[in-house]
């Protein structure tokens, strides 16, 4: 079970790209990081959410041109007009001691969450965002995640005050047993954004299986 950031003790965010490549190095190099444990929807108090299955993994090409990288900002939210998703703020996540990547602490399953490891939105390289399909509480932030599909935009506000704007390429579920750590977190070319967040049944007390969204910086 990852270790759950705090208002007080959220992971500092490196402050030299360099140290970031680094760290996108050993992590692809982890196994332990392939679990993302995002999705704990049995034994709490409130119903948890429909298991939900994507229809079919969707891809598109990646258009010939990108947009131009944006320059370093951190994240302040997060908007998904297809499920609904309208975030107001943004967690900072790191690693916990299995290196295994935070997620965002069950009494905050309403916000999104950033791995600080990753490049920030709109930069050239992939940012990685993670955020609950649902908890021991019941629906998380993304629990429409099922009506989002290739095509579709998503925006992260940031620090600047500018918006990145992205549009999903492809959409994958995959058994977390399976998760494609290197797909996820290797280098691009491109500025990119992954939202992982959890799908399937509930097995164990954990849903089975991840949906990421891979997407592309249009402005």
């Amino acid at each position: 079970m990852p270790t759950f950031p705090t208002a007080g003790s959220r992971p500092d965010r490196p402050h030299r790209h360099n140290s970031r490549l680094a760290v996108v190095s050993a992590v692809t190099a982890a196994v332990g990081i392939a679990l993302i444990a995002c999705g704990q929807g049995g034994g709490g108090t409130a119903h948890p959410a429909p298991d939900v299955e994507m229809a079919d993994d969707a891809a598109m090409p990646r258009t010939g041109r990108p947009a131009a990288p944006l320059k370093p900002s951190e994240p302040t939210g997060l908007r998904i007009p297809a499920a609904g998703v309208d975030a107001a703020s943004m967690l900072r996540l790191g690693l916990d001691a299995d290196r295994e990547l935070q997620v965002p602490p069950v009494d905050e399953a309403a916000e999104p969450g950033w791995w600080t490891g990753s490049v920030t939105p709109g930069e050239k390289g992939a940012a990685v965002i993670v955020a609950h399909y649902d908890t021991v509480n019941g629906p998380a932030l993304m629990r429409d995640v099922a009506r989002i599909g290739v095509g579709d935009a998503v925006e992260v506000p940031r620090a600047d005050g500018g918006t990145a704007r992205f549009e999903v390429r492809e959409i994958q579920q995959v058994d977390k047993e399976d998760f494609p750590t290197h797909k996820v977190y290797g280098a691009t070319g491109r500025p990119e954004l992954r939202l992982v967040t959890c799908g399937g049944p509930i097995v164990g007390g954990h849903r089975s299986d991840n949906i990421i969204l891979y997407a592309d910086l249009v402005s």
